[in-house]
């Protein structure tokens, strides 16, 4: 008997080979069978955040988180969108913040959530926030090549 669980495996198994549109079809079928499982949301929404299509991907992270209110990496991934974006103007920077928060509460060794932290601070232009996410990166992960990289680009050029 084919159940929800056989057309999620199948979308993450295409997602896993990046035949992105092909997972999404599977991922669909799964949420029709099952519309309240968060991890068919999220993959649905890396699927999309992997084909550029942010806002359908914000939408499934947004229902993921929802559905499971610890999914760090829909937090993660949420304000990664955000910060990355370039088809938005003035992105809410502060919506990242806010999302980057929830994953560190979450899983306070985050390291790439850490190092986003940093860098929203860094694109608000408050580089002592900047320096405070990037010490507590170098805390968790003393040789992160980039956590140490913005640190010297922070001191040198925004911290007189």
């Amino acid at each position: 008997m084919i159940n929800y669980k056989f057309y999620l495996d199948n979308g993450i198994a295409d997602f896993q080979r990046r035949q992105f549109e092909s997972a999404i079809e599977h991922i669909t079928k799964s949420i029709e069978m099952k519309n309240d499982f968060a991890v068919s949301y999220f993959y649905r929404g890396a699927c999309y955040h992997s084909l550029e299509e942010y806002d359908e991907a914000m939408m499934d992270y947004t229902k993921a988180i929802s559905l499971d209110s610890k999914m760090t990496d829909a937090y993660y991934n949420r304000a990664k969108i955000i910060l990355t974006r370039k088809d938005i103007e003035n992105p809410k920077i502060e919506n990242a913040i806010k999302d980057l928060e929830k994953a560190i509460e979450l899983d306070p060794k985050f390291q790439d959530a850490l190092y986003a932290m940093a860098a929203a601070y860094k694109k608000l232009g408050d580089y002592h926030k900047t320096l405070e996410y990037i010490e507590k990166l170098l805390v968790v992960e003393p040789q992160h090549i980039y956590g140490r990289a913005l640190k010297k680009l922070i001191l040198q050029k925004y911290i007189i």
